[in-house]
């Protein structure tokens, strides 16, 4: 910044000599020397005195702007709590301590939907997410065990939410749920129809609420691809996608 305006200053000078007698009412046009400055004075000028490009709306290259990195921040936060993400039997979770004493334990939620912990014993986990859990526990162990303690929870294996594909396709098998598993996804990782599958008889099998029996829902994946994508079903943890032999 101070060589820049140490450039205008002697650019200034040398155009203050240079002007004859009676010119100074006289609109003035930039020289080659200015119309190469202008573009970077520019710039500096939309930048806050606190230094900050963003707080002037400037967008630098390779920075984004900070209500674009606040929400991939807010965005990443979430992800990494697991708040979204509710525990079920074999998930695995990693529980630290780090204060008064430290603590690391990797424990599989029992199908009971427990874990157990030293100083507590059993703990109910099934159903809670992340921060969840992380609260149970550190007020279990502050209750006569540790004190002030610091707690941290981590979702290392997720087995609880599971769908499975059976039938004409190459890799049958029980898969993990994520958050956009379709029906024809399904089919995609379990390595596609093999030559005797019918892509016109799929069905998912959705076990009922009650535990008893499952729902039946057809889908034409001949018209997923069409780009009917109301036929591709959104799966749940337990269904079973099911893939039959064409009729020949």
């Amino acid at each position: 910044m101070k060589s820049i305006f140490l450039i205008m200053s002697v650019l200034g000078a040398a155009v203050i000599c240079a002007v004859p007698a009676g010119a100074e009412d006289q609109p003035s046009q930039p020289s080659a020397q200015e119309e190469m400055l202008l573009p970077l004075l520019d710039n500096q000028s939309k930048v806050s005195i606190s230094g900050d490009p963003t707080a002037a709306g400037v967008v630098m290259a390779g920075r984004p702007s900070q209500p674009v990195a606040e929400a991939a921040a807010k965005s990443e936060t979430k992800a990494v709590s697991g708040e979204g993400y509710l525990v079920g039997v074999n998930d695995i979770l990693e529980i630290s301590v780090l204060e008064p004493e430290e603590l690391l334990r990797l424990v599989r939620v029992a199908p009971d939907g427990t874990i157990t912990f030293p100083y507590i014993g059993t703990v109910m986990v099934k159903g809670l997410n992340i921060p969840q859990i992380e609260e149970k526990i550190r007020l279990e162990l502050s209750d006569g065990y540790l004190k002030f303690p610091v707690v941290q929870v981590a979702l290392k294996e997720s087995n609880s939410k599971l769908y499975m594909v059976y039938g004409e396709v190459n890799r049958p098998g029980s898969y993990q749920l994520e958050e956009y598993s379709t029906v024809m996804r399904a089919i995609s990782v379990a390595g596609g129809f093999t030559k005797f599958g019918n892509s016109s008889r799929v069905k998912v099998l959705r076990p009922r609420q009650n535990g008893q029996g499952y729902d039946t829902v057809k889908i034409d994946i001949n018209k997923v691809m069409g780009g009917d994508s109301t036929e591709d079903v959104q799966l749940k943890a337990g269904d079973m996608v099911v893939v039959s032999e064409g009729v020949f």
